[in-house]
Order: structure tokens, then C-alpha cells, then sequence
């Protein structure tokens, strides 16, 4: 299997754990509040909505969310609309880290910080306001172009495959994956594990949960006599 294969599966295996973890596969209460950050709905013709016909989703508030049927609570947001939504400045989009297309344009926004977007690896468009810069730069994206009022940023290119960034930044033992536009972290390869990757072999679970685990019931039962001789006593 070649490098290049690894950093893929391993970047799916990343988003994977992040759903699962985040809550990714049920919408919560902060996701409900992002696509209802402004009123309306995803209008017909922008880039959500085409995007998201196409990919057989669901409209809900500034949201397309991914909806599998045959999976208990698998709704998680794919496409996020909040153009026109007078919004001055954006200071959390996490909710949103599974999107592949987002839309910020017609928006008085100032600034924006690239580290909004850190873990968006499947981001692929991003509208913003022709005053704003793509998050990452341009060499982060195949594809920048201003048109009129609108900033477009489309492709998101893969940091890892860029020039030293695989040998000069992720240390021995470890391969480098992308993690959003500008943004990439080091994975220890299999059979290594630990700070820099140096520690060789499997996790010692048993040896380090085994006594946790232990001490754990064991405070249970002192303080369930504890507090029962003190039942009895009164």
C-alpha cells in the first residue's frame, strides 16, 4: 500500500472517529442554533442547495443535512448557508466540521480566522466576501477566483503533499495528514504510539485501565458500606 493510500484511509478513519465522538451522527442542540443562526432557508439555485439535491440531502433551517435511513439519528451537516445573513464576524463553525460546502458571502465580516476551519478535511467550497482572504491561502486550494461581490475558494488541496511539510514537520514513525485548509497533524504509523511516536507496540490497556478499573469498584464498595452502616445507625 503506498503512502499516499495510507494518508487517505487514515484521514476517513479520522473523520469517522470525529463523528462518532462529536455527535456527528445526531444533530445537537448547537448544530439545531447554527442552522438556525439567521432566519430563512437554504434558497433554491444558491450553491447549498444544488450541492445538496445532489446529494439527496435535506434541507433544514441554513443547513443540508446527510440523512441515512436505515441508521437511528444519522443526521449530520453536509452543506451550511449562511449567506446574507448580516453577520459581522464568525467565531465557531465546529458544529460544521463535516461539511464539504459552506457559504459566508454577502456578509459584513471584517476578519476571519483560519483556525475556524481546522478539521474541516472534507470542506471543498467555500464562498466568503470578496474582502476576505481563503482560509490557508490560495496555495491551499486549486481553484480562487473573485467574482463581483464574492470570494470563491474550491478545491482543497492536500498539505501533506506539498514540499517538506511529510519530512520536516511529522517525526519519525509517522505520517502526515491534512486537517483542514492550511492545517495538517502527524499520525504514528501502526506498531507506534506515544509522544513523537517513539513508543513501539500496542497499547498496554489492560495494565493501564486493570488497576484504574480496580481501584474503582473498590472505592464503590468502601463508600456503599460506609454510607450503609450509617443507615443502620440511624
Amino acid at each position: 500500500m503506498t503512502a499516499g493510500h495510507s494518508q487517505q484511509n487514515a484521514a476517513v478513519v479520522l473523520l469517522f472517529i470525529h463523528l462518532c465522538f462529536s455527535g456527528g451522527y445526531q444533530l445537537t442542540e448547537l448544530q439545531v442554533g447554527l442552522c438556525h443562526l439567521c432566519n430563512g432557508t437554504v434558497q433554491n439555485g444558491t450553491a447549498v442547495s444544488q450541492f445538496c439535491s445532489a446529494s439527496a440531502g435535506l434541507i433544514d433551517g441554513r443547513c443540508c443535512l446527510l440523512r441515512k435511513e436505515n441508521i437511528r439519528d444519522a443526521d449530520y451537516i453536509i452543506g451550511l448557508d449562511l449567506s446574507n445573513c448580516s453577520l459581522s464576524r464568525v467565531e465557531d463553525l465546529q458544529d460544521a466540521f463535516s461539511a464539504t460546502t459552506i457559504d459566508l458571502s454577502l456578509n459584513p465580516i471584517v476578519n476571519l480566522d483560519d483556525s475556524l476551519f481546522e478539521g474541516f478535511i472534507l470542506l471543498a467550497k467555500l464562498i466568503l466576501p470578496a474582502n476576505l482572504v481563503c482560509p490557508g491561502g490560495n496555495a491551499s486550494w486549486d481553484k480562487v477566483k473573485v467574482k463581483g461581490e464574492t470570494h470563491f475558494c474550491e478545491g482543497q488541496k492536500d498539505i501533506c503533499n506539498q514540499t517538506g511539510y511529510l519530512s520536516l514537520n511529522c517525526p519519525e514513525n509517522s505520517l502526515c495528514l491534512p486537517y483542514g485548509p492550511g492545517f495538517f497533524q502527524c499520525s504514528c504509523v501502526d506498531a507506534f504510539r506515544g509522544y513523537k511516536c517513539l513508543r513501539e507496540g500496542e497499547f498496554p490497556i489492560i495494565q493501564v485501565f486493570g488497576p484504574l478499573a480496580g481501584s474503582t469498584v473498590l472505592v464503590s464498595i468502601l463508600l456503599w458500606v460506609t454510607q450503609r452502616r450509617k443507615a443502620i445507625s440511624v
